[in-house]
């Protein structure tokens, strides 16, 4: 039997050749338990923040806007964990194992970090680069033009105001 990544890639596969639009979910892995030795998200979010120097209601609303604080939690694109990495980016800051929430979370403050230096302080432009890349917000001078990235930008600012 095929596994079940590869029954949703064909199933998006042929969705798409046929035109159909359609949002895939947000698989989960189920090989291992998520255990957190203690430490609740909200301990790891606001720890991460103070590290990077970095506001904590934001931090916790991308966690939020990224996974709703499933650590299992894999996207269609590949991104994995709490903070939802890409294999590539996870590396770049250091994240061995991006279903570990201490690492995820300790990961993700540092990209989101890294995004906020790089764009001034300009939350929406680190916030665009988080969801998009930075090459989209570089090529389009800000917030890129594509609507699910204009929509995360401004559901995680709504997020973090209601923290």
């Amino acid at each position: 039997m095929p596994e079940p990544l590869s029954l949703l890639q064909h199933a998006l596969d042929r969705a798409r050749a046929l035109g159909q639009p359609i949002s895939p979910p947000v698989i989960r892995r189920t090989d291992a338990p998520v255990q957190l030795d203690g430490a609740s998200f909200d301990d790891l979010l606001s720890q991460a923040a103070a590290r990077e120097g970095i506001d904590a209601s934001l931090l916790k609303a991308v966690a939020t806007a990224e996974s709703g604080l499933d650590a299992d939690a894999v996207s269609s694109a590949g991104a994995k964990g709490v903070m939802q990495l890409m294999d590539s980016t996870a590396r770049s800051v250091g994240v061995r194992d991006s279903f570990d929430p201490a690492q995820s979370i300790a990961g993700g403050a540092k990209y989101l970090k890294q995004m906020l230096t790089r764009y001034g302080g300009d939350v929406q432009r680190a916030l665009a680069a988080y969801n998009a890349g930075p090459g989209a917000v570089d090529a389009f001078g800000g917030v890129p033009p594509y609507a699910e990235t204009q929509s995360y930008v401004q559901n995680v600012l709504r997020l973090a105001r209601t923290r």
